[in-house]
């Protein structure tokens, strides 16, 4: 057997026609997506992804704003910086790049954040409203995850409402942006979701259970984590890592994600790195923004599920923009 290699590129590329569709509409009512991108140190992977986002939003006529602040910069002074994006009436949606810097506490800004243009979900309050089947935005990359996985299902003849609840999905890593999330995504279409971690490696735990997965889901943030061994024949094997490698001799940088090569001769699909769940990520988070300029001009937005099984979006106004 050998993989069925998904191409990220292509479903981004669909997804990208349909919002340059919504921002010409919104355009029609007087109103412009602003995104914003908060950036703190000299991170090769954050500086990587707001390349790509800030293209992205000239692509589709967004608004764009880049605040970059040396490593240095003290927690107040980034506040500070996350107050002035919330002000900004241009900008309806604000990404916090990461890595931080150690000394600065991703808490306290994603609290500092204005819930209506928090469009990754990391406030306390849109974190609540996803774990509620509530969410005002999905994150984007679990949300990239499953519209790969629903759109891989449906092109190759099969149900995803009648797939999931059937399903072993297995998640590897339970970060606060992309783990935790896609488990509750899992959930929401009625998959046995089960949850492991890199550390889960040393005891033997992660090769257990992810050879009972159908479906497995990897951002562990380890090259090469899951090898052959660790997967079912036929399994669906979702790659969220992006790991850059250093080439001293040539000194250039390949990213290469937590799977490796030789699963390619076990599973039935896998997502690549690059060109797997990366550009459907950067497009969705700019759905996300064109989503929040409907909400910060109370204008009905079309939901986000080209595929049926993506959770309903809601404008949640009930809890104060200050929680």
């Amino acid at each position: 057997m050998t993989a069925h290699v998904i191409d990220g590129k292509s479903y981004a590329a669909q997804l990208r026609t349909r919002l340059a569709g919504e921002v010409r509409d919104l355009a029609a009512r007087g109103a412009r997506p602003g995104l914003a991108t908060l950036i703190v140190g000299d991170s090769y992977p954050a500086h990587a992804y707001e390349r790509r986002v800030a293209r992205l939003a000239a692509d589709l006529d967004c608004h764009y704003v880049r605040e970059a602040l040396p490593a240095d910069t003290n927690q107040a002074d980034t506040v500070a910086a996350v107050g002035k994006l919330n002000a900004d009436p241009r900008i309806s949606g604000i990404l916090i790049l990461r890595p931080l810097p150690d000394h600065i506490s991703e808490t306290v800004l994603y609290r500092a954040l204005d819930p209506l243009k928090d469009i990754e979900a990391v406030h306390p309050v849109n974190a609540g409203l996803l774990a509620l089947d509530r969410p005002r935005y999905i994150p984007s990359t679990p949300a990239s995850v499953f519209h790969m996985l629903d759109r891989y299902l449906t092109d190759t003849g099969r149900d995803p409402a009648q797939v999931y609840p059937h399903t072993t999905l297995v998640m590897v890593g339970r970060s606060n942006n992309v783990g935790k999330p896609a488990i509750l995504l899992g959930l929401a279409r009625n998959a046995t979701v089960l949850s492991c971690d890199e550390h889960s490696h040393t005891a033997g735990l992660l090769h257990h259970y992810t050879r009972h997965a159908d479906i497995l889901i990897v951002a562990a943030g380890v090259p090469g984590l899951i090898t052959a061994d660790h997967i079912k024949t036929g399994a669906i094997a979702i790659d969220v890592g992006i790991n850059p490698i250093h080439n001293p001799h040539t000194d250039t940088i390949t990213l290469v994600g937590d799977l490796d090569p030789d699963v390619t001769q076990r599973a039935e699909a896998i997502s690549p790195v690059p060109g797997g769940v990366g550009p459907i990520t950067d497009t969705w988070l700019l759905h996300n923004t064109i989503l929040a300029a409907h909400h910060a001009h109370n204008i009905a937005a079309a939901q986000p599920n080209l595929d049926g099984l993506t959770l309903q979006t809601h404008d949640e106004r009930l809890i104060p923009t200050g929680s």
